[in-house]
């Protein structure tokens, strides 16, 4: 048996089985059923149980991260290149309660588990408006109220105070990360990419956005040129992409940062695209590029 933060690791050995034998990990969560992640192993030159994955001990990896590198154009950060995760895409209540049913063992009705998921957050989100911070032993969500008051007397400004909420990770998650192993997949795709987004009045980072506010969004060669006049910045809804709606208002555009004001798409999901024949060099690309962000916006 091999203790993990989230329960114990049975691992089944056969000698003749040196590229592949089965570990079947049961959590011990009293409050959680019983769930199964498989591995594969093998052993090294030295008779020690190794994970196919490179200088991860057996019983050591239960997660695995997958990353491709970017170029670091960050002046406070040192190395060539960053690292960010392939899978990007959010999941939904609906696909966490599927993999509870396909990947777990959970036997009960999926409509009515969906419904009481709904329920759960829906009363979280009241208790955190009410002030409340909410916990579930894994992270801690909480009400941050922003700015100063430069008075005992002063009232509440909602433009100088701005109401955020925060996320802190606790001991029960941070220990996991000893049991993730992070492959690398090479360099990315490097012809451009969005790295963030910023709603400068809002102060929020590839969260939200307020339709009319100012914003902000970083990458690598994003400068829009070209004289297409499909050339732009577009909001486009992850559920119906013909609905994109450009933006008219560009207050700064060169290869690393655009400046303009956020329109509205009237759908609560986005993402940022932009299509540009920027080159670094000075012949125009021939065919538009679409450089899409990696991450999803939610109209406020």
């Amino acid at each position: 048996m091999l203790k993990t933060p989230l329960g114990l690791i049975k691992t089944v050995c056969n000698e003749e089985a040196l590229q592949a034998d089965t570990i079947a990990y049961n959590r011990s969560c009293p409050e959680l059923k019983p769930r199964r992640y498989i591995m594969r192993f093998q052993r090294d030159g030295k008779g020690k149980i190794m994970s196919t994955l490179k200088n991860i001990s057996l019983g050591m990896i239960l997660h695995r991260i997958r990353v491709r590198l970017y170029p670091n154009y960050l002046n406070s950060v040192k190395g060539a290149y960053i690292a960010k995760t392939n899978n990007q895409r959010a999941l939904s209540i609906e696909d966490i309660c599927t993999a509870m049913k396909t990947r777990g063992d959970f036997t009960g009705n999926y409509d009515v588990l969906v419904d009481y998921v709904r329920q759960y957050n829906d009363e979280v989100a009241y208790q955190l408006c009410d002030g409340y911070s909410v916990s579930n032993s894994y992270y801690t969500v909480y009400p941050n109220i922003g700015g100063c008051f430069n008075t005992a007397n002063e009232e509440y400004d909602k433009k100088n105070h701005p109401i955020s909420f925060r996320f802190t990770t606790m001991k029960k998650l941070r220990d996991l990360i000893n049991y993730i192993a992070v492959e690398v997949e090479g360099i990315a795709n490097v012809a451009g990419y969005i790295d963030t987004y910023t709603d400068n009045e809002e102060n929020s980072v590839n969260g939200l956005y307020v339709p009319g506010n100012m914003f902000s969004i970083r990458g690598h060669k994003i400068k829009l040129a070209g004289e297409s006049a499909s050339v732009g910045v577009y909001f486009v809804p992850a559920d119906d992409s013909s609905k994109a709606v450009k933006v008219t208002r560009i207050a700064e555009n060169n290869p690393s940062k655009i400046i303009g004001i956020a329109p509205s798409t009237g759908y609560l999901q986005n993402k940022i695209e932009v299509r540009t024949h920027f080159s670094t060099s000075k012949v125009l690309l021939k065919t538009m590029k679409t450089i899409t962000s990696d991450f999803l916006l939610e109209e406020a």
